[in-house]
């Protein structure tokens, strides 16, 4: 089956999130949600939620899922707004727990923090299948830019979160806790041992060098052929060795610190104080 696939562009955070539905039916996906927050001020908004929710509601659509890729550094899940306003159940996959681990020591989190993935309604492992309406989903366990990334194969078309970027930009970076150059490799021919026509979608564009517009679509066989990081036959080792040096010289996402402590929670904020007010906090020297 071919689902239909919308795409909301945020410019803010180079995110693209997308809503996939079945090709005759109302049953839909949202895959990677974008909640808009301003750090100089600290105020969340939700016009790119907003943007989702009228497109979902004009085409009369049933949200079944609000899958995440993985744990976003770059941008905070609108996931739980989105549940309130549209349904649909909350997915990640299951190494979620390695990342809640891990961050949860970094962010100080105490006790009440729970490290077993229950904040979401459904956890992921390699090989499980879910289906939106007539569509079957298909789960790969693709990590290497964090433990826990997924590709979600829906029909023809394989979400990829931020394992593969377009074939003129390459592949993402390894270096938060828990990346692996070596596992995203590995992980990414997982993804090109699909059908060549496979539709991929990925998760952020930064338009390449010489490239006008931002895109955000290709195909598992111009992967292999142009990835300038990964197509024409790489090789394991030059491809650590390209990305462990390119990851040496970038600087940490903006949003990380919001980003991982909302999004380890299924895009929840923290637990509000006595007063009800939600603080999040800046660890020095941990990142």
């Amino acid at each position: 089956m071919q689902p239909n696939v919308t795409a909301f562009f945020d410019e803010a955070t180079n995110t693209i999130s997308y809503v996939v539905r079945e090709p005759q039916g109302r049953a839909a996906a949202i895959i990677d949600s974008v909640l808009d927050f301003d750090y100089a001020s600290g105020h969340t908004d939700t016009a790119s939620a907003d943007a989702i929710v009228a497109h979902v509601e004009a085409e009369d659509l049933d949200v079944r899922w609000i899958l995440e890729t993985h744990v976003h550094a770059d941008h905070l899940s609108a996931a739980p707004y989105l549940q309130e306003r549209l349904g649909g159940k909350i997915g990640i996959g299951d190494r979620i727990t390695v990342v809640q681990n891990t961050f949860g020591k970094v962010f100080n989190e105490g006790t009440e923090f729970q490290r077993d993935g229950s904040q979401f309604d459904a956890l992921f492992d390699e090989g499980d299948s879910f289906h939106i309406g007539q569509l079957r989903g298909d789960v790969l366990h693709t990590p290497g830019h964090t433990p826990a990334c997924l590709t979600y194969v829906i029909g023809d078309a394989a979400f990829v979160g931020d394992t593969l970027f377009m074939p003129d930009f390459g592949t993402a970076r390894c270096d938060f806790p828990g990346g692996s150059a070596n596992d995203l490799y590995r992980s990414i021919q997982k993804i090109l041992a699909l059908p060549d026509a496979t539709r991929i979608f990925v998760g952020h564009d930064y338009k390449a060098p010489g490239r006008d517009d931002y895109a955000w679509e290709s195909t598992v066989g111009e992967q292999k052929a142009k990835n300038v990081h990964v197509g024409a036959g790489t090789a394991e080792a030059a491809f650590v060795e390209m990305r462990q040096a390119r990851d040496a010289t970038l600087g940490m996402p903006k949003l990380i610190i919001p980003s991982l402590q909302v999004n380890m929670r299924a895009g929840n904020m923290p637990d509000p104080d006595a007063e009800g007010d939600v603080f999040l906090k800046v660890p020095v020297n941990k990142l």
